[in-house]
């Protein structure tokens, strides 16, 4: 179809809805970008950009800006927890897209360069939808109504467009039992572009630099019975997150002793929505298909959404059939890849005396076929959503 004038409101000024404002905005439609924040504020902490969204970045005309905010990572590395030694090294490629070490708000500035023709519009908090007439609507509270050919939400976890395209209410998500911290300390400019997972008993910690070493980032998962809320800006004491960690080794103690601030949330499963469009209203990225956090893919599948979308869009001869081929394209390669992470929670928390046979496995491994556990995920970060 013809994007030129086509109507769109685009709601949640994250990760999901820049990109898809963006990639929307590109192929000519006019798009008004909704976020209830009063402003793009410094907010959140680390995340790994893989090839696969690296390439959305630069086919929105922002590969050059994520080169610059970005670090390029060259390895994740896997460690024992209890002492710190390594147990597999997973060099990734330095040509080509490649992977990237990035703060959030760093990541939002980034794509705020692709937004030179779109309204961004804040303090606009959604709170309803209305979808009985041919165009839907958003009421933001009793001051405004907006009317759209289309209407995108990119409201994260909690969407208020979720409900409104299944026609039902929202569902209760799924407790997993684990909880994560997260925190920012000071780094170092020496620190490897690297990330490390220190694996234990029923617990993780993952920590990479940011902004040159500047700063470094801190993500740490437990198991446990007692339940967390959801969402991460709820604060926690620091001494909770060291005393989890008490018998992790190598650098771990003395970066938790620098923890002054920190978040915990807890880790919910929700179900990938079984439809992701009706009529004129589509959802996508966590108001979708929310993943875990165990193959930093979170922001990477938001960054495909929105290109696909985009690109569906353009190529079909309507708006629903645009949808229909945009929800075919994406549904299976997303449930493949949430999968992929709900196994990896496992994998790294596994207990003796299978933990101590799993991790002479992966140091076997990586001598004998050097780059062989990274290849195991090229399906995921070799796909590349701008060239199909």
């Amino acid at each position: 179809m013809q994007l030129r004038g086509l109507d769109v409101l685009v709601v949640g000024g994250g990760v999901a809805g820049l990109a898809t404002a963006a990639a929307l905005s590109q192929r000519g439609a006019s798009v008004r970008l909704l976020e209830q924040a009063d402003g793009f504020h410094e907010v959140g902490a680390g995340l790994q950009i893989s090839p696969n969204g690296a390439r959305v970045i630069a086919a929105l005309g922002q590969g050059a800006a994520l080169a610059q905010a970005a670090q390029r990572s060259r390895a994740v590395v896997l460690r024992a927890g209890d002492t710190g030694a390594q147990v597999l090294r997973m060099a990734q490629p330095q040509d080509g897209a490649g992977f990237h070490l990035i703060h959030r708000a760093d990541l939002i500035s980034v794509l705020q360069g692709a937004l030179a023709d779109v309204e961004v519009q804040f303090g606009a908090a959604v709170t309803s939808v209305d979808m009985t007439a041919a165009r839907p609507a958003v009421a933001l509270g009793a001051v405004e109504t907006l009317r759209a050919d289309l209407v995108v939400g990119a409201d994260g976890v909690h969407s208020v467009l979720r409900p409104a395209v299944l026609g039902t209410p929202p569902e209760a998500p799924f407790f997993t039992g684990q909880v994560a911290w997260r925190a920012l300390i000071p780094g170092a400019p020496g620190d490897a572009a690297e990330a490390q997972v220190f694996m234990g008993p029923g617990r993780h910690l993952v920590s990479y630099p940011l902004r040159g070493g500047a700063l470094r980032n801190i993500v740490a998962v437990e198991e446990r019975r007692d339940w967390a809320a959801e969402g991460w800006h709820h604060r926690d004491r620091p001494e909770h997150l060291a005393g989890a960690f008490a018998g992790f080794g190598g650098p771990v103690p003395d970066w938790l002793a620098q923890v002054d601030q920190v978040f915990l949330w807890g880790l919910f499963r929700h179900p990938v929505a079984p439809r992701w469009h009706r009529g004129g209203a589509a959802i996508l990225g966590d108001a979708a298909h929310p993943t875990l956090p165990f193959m930093a893919q979170g922001a990477n599948l938001a960054l495909e959404d929105a290109f696909a979308l985009a690109r569906a869009l353009d190529r079909a001869e309507g708006l629903e059939a645009g949808l229909a081929a945009w929800h075919r394209a994406r549904g299976v390669r997303v449930a493949r890849v949430i999968a992929a992470a709900n196994r990896n929670a496992r994998n790294f928390h596994l207990r003796p005396p299978l933990a101590a046979l799993a991790h002479l496995g992966l140091r076997l491994s990586g001598h004998v076929m050097p780059g062989a556990a990274l290849r195991r995920f090229g399906w995921i970060y070799d796909h590349d959503v701008t060239a199909t």
